[in-house]
């Protein structure tokens, strides 16, 4: 045997230290391989409540920035409570009766508030809003808007009924066949349509059926959910304009509240007229809206509800030049790391600009 050749193993220190050196360098491998595991997650859930901040605050604001567009200044008339009518439903959260105000007040305003008429989301009341504008749209299948009644037009022209219960679109058939090419609906059930009298007087109706070339208002119809065809009371409704050269438009109405879907789980909503909410985008677990009234003395700020009143003075809905917005989202799972939900919470203000702005600071 040569002896120049050792057959000596390794020792057991040898073996021990080795162990703990290869023990030391994978533990520190799967250390850093966790917390890039756990980095991704967080940057994914961040992202992800990021993501739905923006798709719930982009869509609301935009409404903010449209609501007033083509509404009188001081609203719409409503059937009221003093010539006889009875309530009028307010879209709102499932399960809830919400009524607009026709006793106080006799018009429907292009910003409706709600404080705390939400559903309550992780102990917090949250709010809603209801926006009022001129599909103007629609408005493209005739002139702008469309004229009823025109008594010098000869031939097939657009005439409201004498009791006003419904319409006859002449030659506008475009109003009821619509054109989805180019994304132009047409009149259908549940809709909202705004009449206007040469002196500014209005009404609102909600269709209840569509029968070529009329559009009709049948009173106590299901469809009508608003309950807004009341024409025989004294104030508020089609029946104390009529008679005259009338311009007919179609309104939207667009209800926000943060409400749970299918699955439980809290979300922004977004209902069209009395259709069913829908869902968007994001785990909205907070809402809270205010707003900036300017009268051109106090100009009061941060108001929650409206109408308001201050130092003997009411201020309605009428005179909002600026909503505050504030939306809480958190991330749609938990975080492995943190153990917890990912929250991002957004505030912007916005400016009505179908409503006059004022520069309360110059």
């Amino acid at each position: 045997m040569d002896s120049r050749h050792s057959e000596r193993g390794f020792t057991l220190l040898e073996v021990l230290m080795s162990t703990a050196i290869s023990l030391i360098v994978i533990g520190t491998a799967l250390t850093a391989f966790m917390d890039g595991v756990a980095l991704n997650d967080i940057a994914t859930q961040s992202a992800d409540s990021s993501h739905s901040l923006r798709s719930g605050a982009t869509l609301l604001v935009r409404d903010f920035m449209q609501a007033g567009r083509g509404i009188p200044t001081g609203g719409i008339s409503i059937p009221a409570v003093s010539g006889g009518a009875a309530g009028i439903k307010r879209p709102g959260p499932t399960g809830t009766a919400y009524y607009f105000d026709n006793t106080t007040s006799t018009t429907l305003s292009a910003v409706t508030t709600g404080k705390d008429l939400g559903p309550l989301v992780n102990g917090q009341r949250t709010d809603i809003v209801t926006l009022l504008m001129v599909d103007s749209i629609l408005d493209e299948f005739a002139s702008q808007p469309l004229q009823i009644n025109v008594p010098t037009a000869a031939g097939n022209v657009a005439k409201v009924a004498t009791d006003g219960s419904s319409f006859d679109v002449g030659p506008n058939t475009g109003w009821i066949t619509g054109d989805q090419l180019n994304g132009r609906n047409p009149v259908k059930p549940g809709d909202l349509m705004l009449f206007t009298s040469p002196t500014g007087n209005t009404a609102i109706q909600t269709v209840t059926r569509v029968a070529s070339p009329n559009v009709y208002f049948d009173a106590n119809d299901p469809k009508d959910q608003f309950n807004l065809n009341q024409r025989t009371v004294t104030a508020g409704s089609i029946t104390q304009i009529l008679g005259t050269v009338l311009t007919v438009q179609r309104v939207l109405m667009y209800t926000y509240f943060v409400d749970t879907d299918d699955t439980g789980v809290p979300r922004l909503m977004r209902a069209l007229n009395y259709a069913g909410p829908q869902s968007l985008v994001g785990v909205v677990e907070d809402l809270e809206l205010s707003y900036d009234i300017v009268d051109g003395v106090t100009n009061p700020t941060n108001v929650r509800d409206l109408p308001y009143t201050a130092a003997g003075i009411t201020y309605t809905a009428n005179l909002i030049r600026k909503a505050n917005v504030h939306i809480g989202v958190r991330s749609e799972s938990i975080s492995a790391k943190q153990h917890d939900y990912l929250r991002n919470h957004l505030s912007t203000t916005v400016s009505l600009r179908n409503l006059a702005f004022v520069d309360r600071y110059k």
